[in-house]
């Protein structure tokens, strides 16, 4: 089927943005319509779990709407988020693939949510008898591994200011708009995604504050396109962001 026929068989793609309606389109354009059928629409508000670690891996999720992340709560209990996904990922599709019965991985919705809803049973019927669909998850699986890998490394080699540098080059790059990046997470949330402490986050932001490298808005970033070309030379004279 086509994208627009899709949108008018499936009202949820509506409130989807045209970049995730482009990969739904993509991920099941040879989809089959009982596949289709299987669907479940659910509405996920903010900061619920998604996925938690240890369950059962019995359905796989298709964020439609919002943006979910993952978290690790390994390490003394403190959460570390390591990876936040704007894209239309099969969250489950990874357990499937590498034969995993339970998730590893927690996921929590970091914006309210529009999902989709599949058995895993289906999607193991699908994958089985679609090679596009099979070849399209294992790239996106192998995308996903690669992005996590890297920054593992990165994150690994870097501490405080220069950590955090890193973290808001990579978010400018991903989710600025109109040339400016603005960020309402809280300085907890920060430092549960940068494995920093709050101590080291709070002094590296008063440090980026007072060098007008970030711009400060009651309790929200701003980070402008000229601002963001400053941070990334803080990062260049460590790693190699070619």
């Amino acid at each position: 089927m086509r994208q627009e026929v899709r949108c008018e068989l499936m009202p949820f793609l509506k409130e989807a943005d045209e970049k995730k309606r482009e990969q739904f389109a993509e991920y099941f354009k040879d989809a089959p319509q009982w596949l289709l059928e299987e669907f479940r629409i659910e509405k996920i508000k903010k900061d619920m779990l998604l996925v938690k670690e240890g369950e059962p891996a019995d359905t796989v999720y298709y964020v439609i709407k919002g943006v979910v992340e993952a978290a690790d709560y390994r390490v003394y209990g403190v959460p570390f988020n390591y990876m936040k996904f704007d894209k239309l990922y099969a969250f489950g599709g990874m357990e499937f693939m590498t034969d995993e019965d339970v998730y590893r991985t927690n996921l929590w919705a970091a914006t309210d949510c529009v999902v989709i809803k599949l058995p895993r049973t289906v999607f193991k019927k699908w994958m089985y008898t679609d090679i596009h669909a099979m070849k399209y998850e294992a790239k996106q699986i192998c995308e996903y591994l690669l992005a996590e890998g890297r920054n593992s490394r990165l994150f690994l080699f870097m501490q405080g200011a220069d950590r955090l540098a890193l973290f808001l080059v990579d978010h400018y790059k991903k989710y600025h708009k109109d040339g400016c990046l603005e960020i309402s997470a809280g300085r907890q949330s920060l430092a549960d995604e940068t494995g920093l402490c709050l101590r080291s986050v709070n002094r590296s932001i008063k440090k980026f504050y007072e060098e007008g490298l970030i711009t400060k808005k009651g309790q929200k970033i701003l980070i402008s396109k000229e601002q963001y070309s400053e941070l990334r030379k803080i990062v260049e004279k460590k790693i190699d962001l070619s």
